[in-house]
This record gives structure tokens, sequence and C-alpha cells, in this order.
């Protein structure tokens, strides 16, 4: 049977494929559940849904407790692991993106700074 997780059916095949893609196989998945902690009530405090994925050819660990689901931590996990997988691989890539976001935050940190710079000039003239 077929590893399903509770996403869109598109999502799964999506991963399935980012998975052959990066090299990664279930049979190199090592998987515990814990307890999580933090935000999503009684249920976070009494049923493990965290979960722990050990890629053991790599000895990569990822520990995913996003979401409040066993589920979708399962999906998450896997999905971060390929994306760690990937920059390995390709180094070069992800330099470059990251290299963007920080340009694009610097930008809307300056227009921030801009904006509050005028909305003090404007309340220091209203009290004039």
């Amino acid at each position: 049977m077929a590893l399903t997780f509770p996403v869109s059916p598109e999502k799964n095949a999506s991963l399935k494929k980012r998975m052959e893609v990066v090299g990664i196989r279930e049979s190199d998945l090592k998987e515990q559940f814990v307890k999580a902690s933090g935000k999503g009530g009684q249920n976070v405090n009494k049923v493990a849904t965290a979960v722990v994925l050990l890629h053991i050819p790599s000895g990569k660990q990822v520990k995913c407790s996003m979401y409040r689901t066993q589920g979708l931590n399962r999906y998450k996990a896997r999905d971060i692991l390929c994306l760690e997988m990937e920059k390995d691989l390709k180094p070069e890539t992800f330099r470059h993106k990251l290299d963007a976001i920080r340009k694009q935050k610097s930008k809307q940190k300056k227009r921030a700074v801009e904006k509050y710079k005028k909305s003090i000039v404007e309340t220091h003239e209203s009290e004039d």
C-alpha cells in the first residue's frame, strides 16, 4: 500500500516525485512520534503529534510540530527533509534565493522606516 497523507492527491504525488528526485526512499527513513509543545491545547499535551524523521544514509534529522495533527506533520517533515537534501545537491540555487529574500526584506525595512519617519513628522506638525 502506498504511503498517503491527509493532503490533496496532487500534493501527495508531488512529494513522492520530489523524494524520488532527491533520492529518499521510505525504507531509508526512521520515523518517531513525540509529544509536541506550544499551541494546540489538550490535544498537544496528550497525543504524540510531533514527528522526528531521520534519513539514515545521510544522517539528517528533521523535527516537525507545525500542525496539530500527526498526518500533516508527517507530510511536512518529509517536505522539509527534501528541502534540506536539495540544499546539499544545489547550494548555488539556494544562495541566490536567499540573497533575493534578503534584498526584499531590506527594501521592506527601508519602506517601513520611511513610513514611520513621515508619520512622526506629520504628528509633530499637527501639534504645532
